[in-house]
């Protein structure tokens, strides 16, 4: 009878992956407004003139305010002082704010009015930002390009509280239970947002024929407004948790700043928080060129107009297809009959077989991209589970990091060589492109259910709040780099398909190694201290 009494929504294992589900849905929009643009570079620089210094000037302002006004770090406070649910709801709102101002910002009615003439006459100069070389704005900037950089600035100090958010919230339902495979599997899903944005943007983008960049934005919006009602769903479930456990929100040794001193001082944290910037510097930045980068190292040849393949309802189709492969490739790892198990992953694989051909058939960059999470969404739970069951997250980074730089410099230097060869060039685009995403599975399913190892409880928010904060320099940082390294090995091209890519893969290459070198230095300073970064997560 005691027993009955003490069980809660958290000891439901449905109820737990239903406030999992709510709160992976709502990343799920998020990343598919995060690189809302990413595909369509190609047609911002010929609708809206902008050149690639521009575009990446843009896409590295996301995370401007949270890096250089500490945006993120106070986001971390408001977690650990108003918890979860509070701050999962104002999270959302305002990505929803960010995401209708960047909408306006590339819409055909921002064109010819008061507020852009305002915007090219201003922001050409910000003072200290300018002299540090930090600025998100510069003189010459496209009017649209700056005001969506201030869209996508309030779009990303919501983006970014929502992740620790859900990273404490996930800490919450799941500690001491199958907590690496939860993490693991809200960001699969959540990256299945990057593979619906490669398909569905240009699809808005090009629909009926007439080219307009801020339809694939307002389809962005849209999401953006499902991802606000996800989490006030979540606010309620949560709330009916805490009254059932009686705990509150605000502990009895409730957080202080003095707090943050703990973690800064912690040698561990920082590897891991150098780890996370180094290894998502090398991916999220990459990928809002990667379609550019596709287009510019392989032929692709555009079906005949008249051809099922050049029709719009392909897009759907493929989309179908690409929910087939993820659904049935993520179920098959829960199945304990080995027939259903066995045949659920071979329909996975005979759909991303067809989901590949159908990309090749369709000569698309955007949808030979959106392979991206898809074998990830597979591995996810076989990952987790055994860090789970058996630990090796420091090895799991160590795997990653050599994975990344592999993948990279595939495509710094073995891809062009199959410039000219339309089939030879996509497979090896597909192979390294699935391996890369494959990579990048390993590090939420390793990376971050091991900082409830570093701090206390009190602070995990806080702690996820610094490492996203140093995240955050690289990605503002390195996709303006990328940008800026494009336009410098490629003077005087104008065409958006030939540039050269291989300086800015290089680059992200180091990057890798840089993170390898971390991880073995994770290694040993874990073994020495004893963190048990490790060991198993579910504790008997």
């Amino acid at each position: 009878m005691t027993q009955a009494i003490q069980k809660t929504l958290r000891d439901s294992a449905g109820m737990r992956w239903t406030a999992l589900l709510l709160l992976a849905l709502a990343m799920f929009c998020a990343y598919i407004f995060m690189d809302i643009l990413s595909p369509i570079k190609d047609l911002m620089q010929e609708t809206r003139g902008w050149d690639s210094t521009a575009f990446g000037t843009m896409q590295g302002s996301e995370v401007f305010l949270n890096v250089f006004v500490f945006f993120l770090i106070f986001a971390g406070i408001i977690l650990d002082k108003m918890g979860v649910r509070f701050t999962a709801v104002l999270s959302a709102a305002v990505m929803v704010v960010g995401a209708c101002v960047k909408w306006y910002a590339v819409s055909e009615s921002f064109m010819g009015t008061g507020l852009e003439t305002w915007f090219n006459n201003h922001l050409n100069y910000i003072p200290v930002f300018d002299e540090l070389g930090v600025s998100p704005f510069y003189a010459g900037m496209p009017a649209s390009a700056k005001f969506a950089a201030c869209g996508f600035m309030i779009f990303g100090c919501g983006c970014e509280m929502a992740g620790i958010t859900v990273s404490r919230g996930i800490v919450k339902w799941f500690k001491g239970r199958e907590m690496a495979l939860a993490m693991g599997s809200e960001m699969a899903l959540a990256r299945l947002g990057v593979a619906t944005c490669m398909i569905f943007s240009p699809f808005f983008a090009r629909l009926g024929g007439e080219v307009s960049v801020s339809r694939s934005v307002a389809f962005g919006v849209v999401l953006m407004c499902i991802a606000l009602i996800m989490t006030i769903v979540y606010f309620f479930m949560d709330q009916k948790l805490d009254a059932q456990t009686g705990e509150a929100e605000e502990k009895d040794d409730p957080f202080k700043i003095s707090d943050l001193g703990k973690i800064l001082t912690d040698a561990g944290f920082w590897i891991v928080a150098l780890l996370c910037v180094l290894y998502y510097s090398a991916i999220f930045p990459f990928q809002k060129y990667a379609v550019n980068m596709l287009q510019c190292n392989l032929t692709l040849t555009a079906p005949d107009a008249n051809s099922f393949w050049a029709q719009p309802d392909v897009t759907i189709v493929q989309y179908i297809i690409m929910l087939i492969v993820a659904a049935a490739g993520f179920a098959s790892n829960f199945q304990k009959k080995a027939n259903l198990k066995f045949g659920l992953l071979a329909l996975s694989i005979l759909a991303l077989i067809t989901y590949c051909y159908m990309g090749f058939m369709r000569q698309s960059a955007e949808s030979i991209f959106a392979v991206f999470p898809l074998l990830a969404v597979l591995i996810t739970p076989i990952l987790g589970s055994y860090l789970d069951h058996h630990g090796k997250a420091a090895t799991m980074l160590i795997l990653g990091s050599i994975l990344l730089i592999a993948c990279h410099l595939t495509f710094a230097f073995v891809l062009p060589m199959f410039k000219g060869n339309a089939v030879g060039g996509i497979i090896i685009a597909y192979t390294t492109i699935l391996v890369l995403g494959a990579s990048f599975s390993l590090v939420p399913a390793s990376l971050w259910p091991s900082v409830p190892k570093l701090v206390d409880a009190k602070v995990i928010g806080s702690a996820y709040a610094l490492i996203f904060w140093i995240q955050n320099i690289g990605l503002w940082l390195f996709p303006l780099l990328i940008g800026k390294v494009l336009d410098q090995t490629n003077p005087g091209v104008t065409d958006p398909t030939q540039f050269d890519y291989t300086a800015p893969l290089v680059m992200l290459a180091s990057l890798g190694v840089a993170a390898l070198i971390l991880g073995f230095v994770l290694k040993v300073v874990d073994k020495k201290k004893g963190i048990g970064l490790e060991l198993p997560n579910i504790t008997e």
